[in-house]
């Protein structure tokens, strides 16, 4: 599809899955009058491939946040498409930033397999809350799990949009993927001939990652302490990733007044303590 898309005029080409990343570069090679942007990845095999990501971690610290405080079972599920770093990255960012505020917490995950299937992903919700989970996170696109949650009575989390009126009782909020300023910037590029190589990775700060409403059942406290978390991501002043950080294991990640940097997160390939289960190879 990708060269049948080279071959038929187009001059942008953007391939937006993780797994496109070889096909991706193997036909940029054959056509490099052609501009190409791969979203999440990290091959820039030649001059005329571009790569681009957002921080989705840094929401997923205002989701555990947030899940530390509203859970009464002291445990969080999550369902996870594929064990690549950022979905790992993600699971972990959550997982600290839910310990920070409740020590006792504990992650369950349930992998798929998949970016997006109603049916596994509303399964995979259901064994989590079979399991005591009573917070529901995603790293998949249906909104199968917070309608499943919601059936079950419990918090979930919107993942890429704003799925708040699938599931208005259950939501707290969502992580939304705003990639429309970027999409913009570079068509704009590619037609006016200034379209250079490069690799993009912005967040909260550059708005490519935006948070939905928070629902008020939080309360207003609780709003406030997110809100202001939120401020602190995008301004650098609260990251992610800041040590102590230990692996399952109790090895040190990253040592206390350190932060992890891009190189670390960018490969990030084991769970942080606090982490039930192993990640599938």
């Amino acid at each position: 599809m990708i060269r049948q898309l080279a071959q038929s005029g187009h001059d942008l080409i953007f391939t937006t899955s993780f797994g496109y990343m070889d096909p991706t570069n193997k036909v940029a090679k054959d056509f490099p009058n052609v501009k190409f942007e791969h979203a999440t990845g990290y091959k820039r095999e030649h001059s005329n491939v571009s790569t681009y990501s957002a921080r989705f971690y840094e929401g997923r610290t205002l989701l555990g946040h947030i899940a530390g405080k509203m859970t009464k079972t002291n445990t969080i599920g999550y369902i996870a498409s594929f064990p690549i770093p950022e979905v790992i990255r993600g699971i972990n960012a959550m997982t600290l930033a839910a310990q920070k505020v409740n020590p006792n917490i504990k992650t369950k995950i349930v992998w798929v397999f998949t970016w997006y299937d109603p049916g596994k992903e509303a399964e995979a919700a259901q064994a989590l809350i079979d399991q005591g989970a009573d917070v529901i996170m995603q790293h998949t696109d249906s909104t199968a799990p917070v309608q499943t949650a919601e059936k079950a009575g419990v918090w979930s989390f919107g993942q890429a949009s704003d799925m708040q009126r699938f599931a208005p009782k259950s939501i707290l909020t969502s992580i939304i993927d705003d990639w429309a300023p970027y999409y913009v910037e570079r068509a704009i590029a590619a037609r006016d001939g200034t379209w250079n190589q490069q690799d993009t990775w912005h967040g909260l700060k550059e708005g490519m990652v935006a948070m939905g409403p928070y629902n008020s059942a939080m309360g207003a406290d609780l709003v406030k302490e997110v809100e202001q978390l939120q401020k602190d991501l995008a301004s650098g002043k609260v990251h992610s990733f800041t040590g102590p950080i230990y692996d399952q294991k109790g090895n040190i990640l990253v040592a206390e007044g350190k932060v992890a940097d891009d190189g670390m997160l960018a490969g990030m390939s084991v769970y942080v303590k606090g982490v039930e289960g192993d990640i599938p190879k």
